[in-house]
């Protein structure tokens, strides 16, 4: 495709080819486009005839909608989730600046590995703990105060901590 105004050739998708690589409908893909929800970031509709070109940021988002629909979350708290998040985030791809976890009934977001928050709480932070580093600080301590006391299961947490499970 060609950019009338400059001549030059546009890399994108048309809505056939990201609704197969997404695996939603043309229905669907329409009404996120018409929405907002998601919308062509190469070329809108423009009347009857024309199509939408998506580039590939844009399939990224909407196959990420996708999963998240398929998680159980609905189209309403998804929709809700992304304007918080473009507001947050201040970007119009705000599903491909951050990692997003989901239970079904929230979505939490990941801007990093040390944070992670419940976009519908206000961006609310979520507290994580991994346990593994935790045991092995607990042994160190304890050989530490205790250098002659053995620590049942300590070769377990040693083995797990060494193999990361």
């Amino acid at each position: 495709m060609v950019d009338s105004r400059t001549d030059q050739a546009i890399d994108g998708y048309r809505a056939p080819q990201v609704c197969n690589l997404v695996g939603i409908t043309y229905r669907q893909l329409d009404y996120w486009a018409r929405t907002g929800l998601i919308t062509p970031s190469l070329q809108q509709a423009t009347g009857s005839g024309s199509q939408r070109l998506y580039a590939f940021p844009d399939i990224v988002q909407l196959k990420v909608v996708k999963r998240l629909l398929d998680a159980g979350m609905s189209l309403k708290k998804i929709r809700k989730a992304m304007d918080i998040l473009r507001a947050e985030l201040e970007s119009e791809s705000p599903l491909s600046d951050v990692t997003l976890l989901s239970d079904g009934k929230t979505i939490y977001a990941a801007h990093s590995p040390s944070e992670l928050v419940d976009v519908f709480r206000g961006g609310q932070g979520v507290f994580g703990i991994a346990v593994g580093p935790v045991q092995e600080e607990l042994v160190g301590e304890i050989h530490r105060l205790f250098p002659d006391r053995a620590i049942p299961g300590e070769r377990e947490v040693k083995a797990s901590t060494a193999t990361g499970h």
